[in-house]
């Protein structure tokens, strides 16, 4: 006879494998729930609950009325986690307005089947264009060398399974050779401080969790290294001699809507989340 604990284990696995948005769900409320824990955050639930509730009424709201699958809504959740991450705002209704714009914004501004900007991304940069109450905060994360361990296991994890393992790892990559020449050799300072600099948890967390968005990066992966290492080229200029608090964000947020462009010169297969043996719906309508 079967041991039941071996086949809910067996079941979770092949739950967890069928689709990769699972594995990043876990993720991220594991990084949100040591934010609150462990790090001591002012977490306001009533912010959290509002900003999940913006983006799942939106996309409920698309899937009833334009016949978009329901699987989409994990990637409603996705956004509102990583909102709940990197946001930081004292106020429950622009948590609630971040919501629905990123997913609002998925389906008013797209072209052949892809998002022009990530969800998250576009929501965080409108906010702090437009609000004098909403920010990113990078040391809200501290500099943990323990954390940056488990966002990288974590990230690496999630990004094997949507084929962006050379996005995230070309854009730490470029970044860590540009500080090193700056911080190391240029500037004189100790390698303590290069390793401060490379060791913010939302620097990892966007590495991992935002740039290697499947849906708003280029198809191909020759076209992705180069995207990424602009992407970290940019944003240390910005950083380092314009002093641009959360560069990154603002880079991705300018180049994002690039990738419609990348993809038609130089082709590569569209993104699919879930395995093709269990798609029924179009590839057309899938990628929400």
């Amino acid at each position: 006879m079967a041991n039941p604990i071996s086949l809910k284990l067996s079941d979770f696995k092949s739950w967890l494998n069928e689709d990769a948005r699972h594995f990043q769900i876990i993720s991220q409320v594991f990084f949100l729930c040591y934010g609150i824990f462990n790090l001591g955050w002012d977490a306001d639930w009533i912010n959290f609950v509002s900003v999940f509730a913006g983006a799942l009424l939106i996309q409920v709201i698309v899937i009833k009325f334009a016949s978009i699958p329901m699987h989409s809504l994990k990637s409603a959740i996705i956004t509102s986690l990583g909102l709940s991450l990197l946001l930081k705002t004292n106020s429950p209704a622009l948590f609630f307005i971040a919501g629905t714009l990123a997913i609002g914004q998925k389906f008013a501004f797209k072209m052949n089947g892809k998002h022009l900007w990530n969800p998250a991304n576009f929501a965080i940069i409108i906010l702090v264009l437009f609000s004098d109450n909403a920010w990113v905060s990078p040391g809200q994360w501290g500099s943990s060398a323990i954390l940056v361990l488990l966002i990288a296991v974590a990230g690496l994890n999630v990004i094997s399974r949507v084929n962006r393992v050379e996005t995230g790892l070309a854009f730490i990559l470029s970044l860590a050779i540009l500080e090193y020449g700056r911080t190391i050799l240029y500037l004189g300072w100790g390698h303590e401080v290069w390793l401060h600099k490379l060791s913010s948890g939302s620097l990892w967390l966007f590495a991992f969790f935002m740039i290697t968005d499947p849906m708003t990066s280029p198809n191909n992966k020759k076209a992705r290294l180069i995207w990424a290492v602009c992407i970290a080229v940019v944003s240390f200029i910005l950083t380092s001699f314009y002093f641009i608090n959360a560069a990154p964000q603002w880079v991705l947020f300018a180049l994002t809507p690039f990738t419609i462009l990348i993809d038609k010169v130089i082709k590569g297969e569209a993104f699919n989340w879930l395995k093709k043996k269990e798609m029924i719906q179009p590839l057309n309508t899938q990628v929400q």
